[in-house]
């Protein structure tokens, strides 16, 4: 009788000694080799080691990068440190200085070298030494002269042109407030212009001197990112370095305007004499009010006298109508008493002034153009009469 496996109703018969025979068939039978414990125990030590290996090599490379990424950085503070004691730190962003710092820098605040309505400048020296400083000390930390020195310190700090004095430092230390630029040794604009003892400079210097100033406006209107006004150009503003080149100075109220802005409300800023007419009228400002302003100064360069004066006859007390009388009547010797200058120059440095001070913003040249017609790559048409002076006094 055939069976087939399991033999679920086998059994036993005792005292039976007959013999059975099973048949099994092969393919009910694994016949895969049976694998040693001792493999599978050597499979796991092999990956054990593999991993082992893995981990070791991970440890490796971040301890190699870690080194690297610590040298580069030794290497680049020791690279900015080197390249502010030789003077080549330009980019680098103001440092900030304690009190104590400044006090031992301006040995007590011992030299002053001129004092101003928000303030006192002191000599000082840096870098052991080495580089002459103008160390600017703040009167009195009122909320407002809190904000001026805030925008100083952002407006200037990051920038760099070479026609604008550069912010070296900063002082934030409980109530003090100061900065440190740059020296100028050879003083203000104001002082090259307005000072008797001081004597003229020529006609082609005056326009050097003019088309610096321009340089440096227009990287601030068409270079920095966002634009600034900087709201107070004016001779005393501008300062001179010892090799004579004109750099503008103090952005304590300047405006920054942002990313999609070309005008802004803001109260009057600047100083009497050259304000733009629409700050007195409430409109909106615009980078032009920097264009009035330089083209007043740039009256006060031509005639080497400030722009209000009444100790001078009546019909020349007021620059910019006095500039426009002598224009229309073809007699600009008067401006400058006779002096002897190149009158092609002259009619140039007067004919863009008297644009740059148009009532109306929109006609003014941006001073990019003004750069162009000062160059004298660019015919200047007749400007129109200037009006509204009163109102921008």
């Amino acid at each position: 009788m055939k069976q087939r496996l399991p033999l679920r109703f086998g059994r036993r018969q005792q005292g039976d000694s007959s013999i059975a025979l099973i048949k099994v068939g092969k393919s009910s039978l694994s016949t895969d080799p049976i694998v040693p414990k001792e493999s599978n125990k050597e499979i796991r030590v092999d990956i054990l080691i593999i991993g082992v290996l893995l981990i070791a090599f991970e440890c490796i490379v971040l301890a190699v990068s870690g080194f690297v990424v610590y040298k580069y950085c030794v290497w680049a503070n020791k690279n900015i440190s080197n390249n502010e004691q030789v003077g080549l730190g330009e980019d680098v962003a103001p440092k900030s200085y304690t009190y104590a710092e400044l006090e031992k820098v301006t040995d007590g605040f011992k030299e002053e070298l001129g004092r101003g309505a928000f303030g006192i400048v002191y000599r000082g020296a840096i870098w052991n030494g080495e580089k002459i400083v103008a160390v600017k000390r703040l009167d009195k930390l009122l909320a407002e002269r809190e904000r001026e020195f805030q925008t100083e310190v952002k407006v200037i700090g990051r920038t760099h042109h070479k026609n604008l004095v550069r912010l070296l430092g900063y002082c934030h230390d409980g109530p003090n407030r100061l900065l440190v630029y740059d020296y100028m040794s050879n003083g203000s604009l104001a002082d090259i212009l307005f000072k008797p003892s001081k004597q003229r400079p020529s006609c082609d210097r005056r326009i050097e001197i003019a088309r610096n100033i321009a340089k440096g406006i227009i990287y601030l209107h068409e270079e920095c990112e966002p634009q600034i006004i900087h709201c107070d150009i004016k001779p005393h503003n501008i300062l001179m370095d010892e090799n004579g080149c004109a750099k503008l100075a103090d952005f304590r109220l300047a405006k920054l305007l942002k990313p999609d802005q070309t005008k802004t409300y803001t109260d009057i800023r600047g100083t009497k004499g050259y304000v733009a007419p629409e700050w007195h009228r409430n409109l909106p400002v615009t980078i032009k009010v920097d264009v009035y302003s330089f083209g007043i100064m740039l009256l006060e360069i031509i005639c080497c006298r400030r722009n209000t004066d009444f100790d001078l006859p009546e019909e020349e007390a007021l620059l910019e109508e006095w500039a426009y009388h002598c224009f229309e009547c073809g007699e600009l010797g008067k401006l400058l008493n006779d002096e002897v200058v190149d009158k092609k120059q002259l009619e140039i440095m007067v004919k863009v002034a008297l644009w740059c001070i148009l009532d109306e913003p929109s006609l003014r040249p941006s001073m990019k153009k003004v750069l162009h017609l000062l160059e004298g790559t660019v015919d200047i048409p007749i400007p129109p009469s200037p009006t509204s002076f009163l109102t921008a006094l």
